[in-house]
């Protein structure tokens, strides 16, 4: 991040790291310059490097050199820096069209089951808007379907507010690619038409749901030991996606999650990297799982990090005028295509020497299907056949033609291998 910029209208270089930017002839030149980019024009501060010239690395990389300046915490300090402007992305139509039908969806599965809903639900001061707020026995959930890309600092700022407001923040996408994994409890779909996300065929979760493992480390064992490679002898514990359970665990439908987390069966958890403590992984997972991990492990789930208060005074350090561009700089690739985000790795892993008092070896939530006699017409209509014939798949419970003449036990989704 820069600690300057070109201010445009005025023809001036300003020095974030002084109080008086080091113009002190231009009364109010901070307010202006950290005003929303909504009410100001977006060309008003430029970067330096272009200005003056050189080669600006965001320019090249076919964006705008147009910056905002905000606030950012550094240790224990609180500094102005300034930052690229994003491009502005506008969703396709087709993207407007899932986000109807996953919110429609997501409101009429929470009402179906008796729960409060309130689509496009505004806070009392206007301030936070919540694509679908369903209310449980657990509280507030506060559902935000996004299928448009969005920026990591725009989820934590949104998920913040909604906390503020004792509402937990549940995102939903169907982008592996996307920046709001792990940077909020999120979950993942698979991306469909939206004709199919409003149909009342089963939507399976693919990733942000985990079940807890504990396994003891032998030469034996399943799994690998994740510590040496090798058997240590030890127990180890950790939250993993229900195909690679030992035994397997039942994929959870996002029908169900709706209901479960305003009811309170499924809880957010999140945990820190035990080698990397600044990187940290957010799931949802049965109660019943994260009280064990609890009583295990000794952890409890780490406060999600405090956003920067208005009242927070900015330390001036009094640096030299910086001019080079930081574009991507927090990026080795900065051209590369997005990495994946949401991974299968194991989430949250943790060695003990002492047996746990319940070892998990058998599945929390067997394969059932449950289905009201209307749907079950639904869906027999669609897969064309009796509805005595409709079963659950025997690896996700998702349900398929399953009891008539030569028909598989399992559905087209689980019998294509997921490398993701």
């Amino acid at each position: 991040m820069a600690n300057g910029v070109y201010h445009t209208r005025y023809g001036i270089e300003i020095n974030l790291t002084r109080e008086d930017l080091n113009n002190p002839d231009y009364e109010g030149l901070l307010e202006e310059i950290t005003q929303p980019v909504g009410q100001r024009p977006r060309d008003l501060l430029q970067c330096l490097t272009d200005y003056r010239g050189g080669q600006c690395q965001c320019a090249l990389a076919d964006k705008t050199p147009w910056m905002f300046v905000r606030r950012q915490r550094r240790d224990d300090t609180v500094v102005w820096i300034a930052a690229h402007l994003p491009l502005t992305h506008v969703a396709t139509p087709e993207e407007s069209d899932k986000h109807k039908a996953m919110k429609e969806r997501i409101a009429r599965t929470a009402s179906r089951h008796g729960l409060n809903v309130q689509t496009e639900a505004r806070s009392e001061d206007g301030r936070v808007i919540t694509d679908v707020l369903v209310t449980g026995a657990a509280g507030r959930i506060g559902w935000e379907a996004q299928y448009s890309p969005i920026t990591a600092s725009t989820v934590r700022r949104r998920s913040a507010k909604a906390r503020d407001r004792n509402i937990a923040p549940l995102w939903v996408t169907a982008d592996a690619t996307s920046a709001l994994v792990d940077r909020a409890p999120w979950t993942r779909v698979d991306d469909v038409p939206w004709q199919r996300i409003l149909s009342p065929l089963a939507l399976l979760i693919r990733g942000g749901v985990r079940h807890l493992q504990i396994w003891k480390c032998t030469p034996g064992s399943e799994r690998p030991c994740p510590e040496t490679g090798s058997a240590c002898r030890k127990w180890h514990s950790g939250w993993f996606l229900p195909a690679l359970c030992i035994p397997q665990e039942r994929a959870t439908p996002l029908d169900e999650l709706i209901v479960t987390s305003a009811d309170g069966e499924h809880l957010p958890v999140r945990t820190r990297n035990r080698h990397d403590p600044r990187r940290t992984s957010y799931l949802w997972a049965l109660a019943s799982d994260v009280q064990h991990w609890r009583a295990v492990t000794g952890q409890t789930d780490t406060p999600p990090e405090t956003a920067l208060t208005d009242d927070e005074t900015v330390t001036y350090t009094e640096q030299e005028l910086d001019s080079s561009c930081r574009y991507g700089e927090e990026s080795p690739h900065p051209g590369s295509p997005r990495p994946q985000r949401d991974t299968t790795s194991a989430t949250g892993l943790h060695t003990f020497d002492h047996v746990p008092d319940q070892p998990l070896r058998q599945p929390n939530r067997p394969i059932q299907l449950r289905l009201t006699p209307r749907e079950r017409l639904v869906i027999a209509a669609q897969l064309k056949c009796p509805p005595w014939e409709i079963g659950p798949c025997m690896l996700c419970a998702a349900p398929i033609h399953r009891y008539g003449p030569r028909s598989p036990m399992t559905c087209p989704t689980c019998r294509i291998p997921h490398h993701q």
